[in-house]
């Protein structure tokens, strides 16, 4: 059963709070992959989601626009946005659900895809460097990992598309922790992906941009 409603029209609008953090892949050392037979560098099959912008059809599923990625919105979730006080632009925006706090996050990536394996591997290390309890396995994509971080537990899960790299996590207390990763799976596999055309490094985050209405609540809020 899906989690989504229909034909709300395509960019949710609503009351936008700062959330909290999110864990950060890192760029340390690459570690473990955690996944036998994982292949080199493969992409992953997205015929039924995420979705590359020009593969995309119209749905009706309800999503907030944010330029680089179109995000869907379950019913009865909220929208908040974390701000970087630094650069004055947008950290990330977060899907706060029942089971947890989705974030969605694309990247620059190779045209031959495995940049997730490098990223999950990374990602691992450093949960475990902080003192988390880490377990890897095998999704619908390839690898996921789930770990536990004093009350909460986190789950994580990435995509290698054309050109580019989307990771979700979703963050909530361990009592949801049976019913939170297919929340985000379910988030991760109705996303867009607009990476644009221009040439980029590998790993640079896609840009952000809010819809006008979030922007102008934000400002408000911030005057």
């Amino acid at each position: 059963m899906g989690i989504f409603g229909r034909k709300r029209g395509s960019g949710a609008e609503g009351p936008a709070e700062p959330g909290a953090g999110e864990a950060n892949a890192g760029k340390s050392g690459a570690g473990e992959s955690g996944v036998a037979g994982e292949p080199e560098d493969q992409l992953s099959d997205t015929a039924d989601g995420p979705f590359d912008v020009a593969d995309a059809e119209d749905d009706g599923i309800p999503r907030i626009d944010l330029g680089s990625v179109k995000v869907p919105v379950p019913d009865g979730s909220q929208v908040q946005v974390e701000m970087d006080p630094d650069a004055g632009g947008v950290r990330a925006v977060h899907v706060v659900t029942e089971q947890g706090q989705v974030t969605v996050s694309a990247y620059a990536a190779p045209r031959t895809g495995g940049l997730w394996r490098e990223v999950g591997a990374e990602l691992a290390d450093q949960l475990r460097a902080d003192g988390a309890k880490v377990n890897l396995g095998r999704g619908e994509w390839g690898l996921e990992l789930s770990a536990i971080v004093g009350d909460v537990a986190l789950r994580f899960v990435g995509v290698d598309g054309p050109r580019w790299m989307l990771r979700g996590v979703i963050a909530g207390p361990q009592s949801q922790s049976a019913q939170a990763p297919e929340v985000l799976r379910a988030i991760v596999r109705h996303t867009i992906v607009d990476r644009g055309t221009s040439p980029m490094p590998v790993r640079t985050p896609l840009t952000i941009t809010l819809p006008e209405a979030v922007a102008q609540h934000i400002a408000q809020q911030q005057g």
